[in-house]
């Protein structure tokens, strides 16, 4: 059998966490398995349905590296091939018109709610033989209603959750077709998986209560039924359903944030499933460990904190070029041009002098701006703990020995740190913290060393002058 999967969202929103975690599993469950993954956009919701959404959906599959084999497919190019399904069952019995009015409905819900029944159509027009007509003879509007087995159970051999049970009689008939004619979700979905021959489908756990009324569907389509696995949801940390209040986002705004793509999909892997003891994953990995009946049963919890550390494992260890890439992003957003050669550093070298020190890709565009753009004045709270009356001589005597450097690079520039603290009888914490502000205006940098050899000579040496003026002006008797 070949496998085939697809993602099938709706488009009246931003493709959220728990759309790119099901798309996640059936991207990697096909690709295990050499299949084809397929992208459909159910968009038969015309009323909410948007091209921004479209739009949002496609830039975070491609954002995420979730490439599709087919699509995207859009259900409206398919209303054809819905309307004749849907005449196909009512010819062959298994479909049947239904005129019951809104007010009708109502009234029929209420008795149950009153005689202590589940609330549901009662197949009230399912053997009708005449058609109602209005005042003038015209005949009434009506949907189609799917005719569900009133016997029997529908076994579901779901691969996360094990082996679903529902007794048929537990189903009302569906409306398959609105009075307009327009198709609804529970036809279009399994006219496009059988035509689409999808082998598995992998969804949210939203979507069990539908499943069996599906199955029952393709059974009377005279179809093989697919394998269903059904993901648990994502919850807060209030063990409700992930929403907005607690962060929950459209995928882009974790770009937009500074994560790597492949650190939210490694958290998402790891958000209800796991392999011994391991934390990070490669592309390779995934694919070749990911076994979609090992994903837990029961729901997961989203943990922020948890994707910080797994984003600061890929600033520690991506190679400095890959990092550099989505870097880019974020030095344009912050208005960073990134200039190499003569006075200013090679960009893979500032990275590997900072990836110990930002968590977010945002953290690491705004924490290497000093080695690209001089700055106009010092962080307030850093000059008034560190620039003190002894500053200007601390830094003259930096100034004047940094000079005679012929050699600029770490180990002479360590030195001659370390000769101005002999001289002047001083600890490291009274000289260092005041040429780290002096030549980057932070208070926070890598060792100083490192940092004024990437930073060069020349604007090392400017950038102390000013700061002795700066001390001087403000720490003069």
């Amino acid at each position: 059998m070949t496998v085939r999967t697809r993602f099938a969202p709706s488009p009246t929103g931003y493709l959220h966490i728990g759309g790119a975690r099901t798309a996640l599993y059936s991207w990697l469950h096909a690709r295990k398995h050499g299949g084809q993954f397929i992208l459909r956009i159910e968009d038969t919701d015309r009323e909410r349905s948007t091209q921004e959404s479209v739009d949002a959906i496609l830039e975070g599959m491609n954002w995420l590296g979730l490439d599709y084999d087919e699509g995207p497919i859009f259900q409206t190019d398919r209303f054809d091939r819905y309307a004749e399904v849907i005449e196909q069952l009512i010819e062959q019995g298994d479909a049947y018109k239904c005129y019951c009015t809104r007010d009708e409905l109502d009234e029929m819900r209420e008795t149950q709610r009153a005689n202590k029944e589940k609330p549901r159509y009662n197949g009230k027009c399912r053997d009708r033989k005449d058609i109602p007509t209005d005042e003038n003879g015209n005949p009434l509007d009506s949907v189609i209603r799917f005719k569900n087995p009133l016997e029997g159970d529908v076994v579901i051999d779901d691969m996360i959750k094990g082996e679903i049970i529902i007794n048929n009689r537990e189903l009302d008939d569906l409306i398959i077709a609105r009075t307009d004619g327009t198709p609804t979700y529970n036809l279009t979905v399994v006219v496009d998986d059988l035509d689409m021959e999808i082998s598995h489908v992998i969804r949210g756990d939203d979507h069990i209560n539908n499943t069996p009324r599906q199955i029952n569907m393709i059974t009377a389509l005279g179809k093989d039924v697919p394998k269903f696995a059904h993901a648990p949801m994502i919850l807060g940390d209030d063990g409700k359903r992930l929403s907005k209040r607690h962060g929950a986002v459209g995928v882009m705004q974790y770009r937009d944030d500074g994560y790597f793509p492949q650190a939210v999909l490694n958290y998402l892997l790891r958000l209800g499933w796991s392999h011994e003891d391991q934390e990070i994953f490669s592309r390779e990995e995934m694919i070749d460990l990911f076994k979609v009946e090992n994903v837990n049963g029961a729901a997961s919890t989203f943990n922020t904190k948890k994707l910080i550390w797994v984003n600061e494992q890929y600033i520690k260890t991506l190679p400095a070029d890959e990092i550099a890439q989505h870097l880019q992003w974020h030095l344009d957003n912050q208005g960073l041009t990134i200039v190499e050669g003569d006075d200013y550093p090679a960009l893979n070298d500032v990275i590997d002098a900072h990836r110990d020190r930002a968590k977010t890709l945002v953290e690491l565009a705004a924490g290497i701006r000093y080695y690209y753009q001089d700055f106009e004045s010092y962080d307030e709270n850093a000059a008034k703990k560190h620039f003190k009356t002894a500053t200007p001589a601390i830094l003259q005597n930096l100034l004047d020995k940094f000079r005679q450097i012929e050699a600029w690079n770490a180990d002479n520039i360590a030195a001659e740190i370390k000769n101005t603290c002999d001289e002047l009888a001083l600890g490291m914490g009274k000289v260092g913290p005041a040429l780290r502000v002096a030549v980057t205006g932070t208070a926070m940098s890598p060792s100083l060393e490192i940092t004024l050899d990437l930073i060069g000579k020349k604007r090392s040496l400017e950038r102390l002058e000013k700061a002795v003026e700066f001390a001087t002006a403000k720490y003069a008797d």
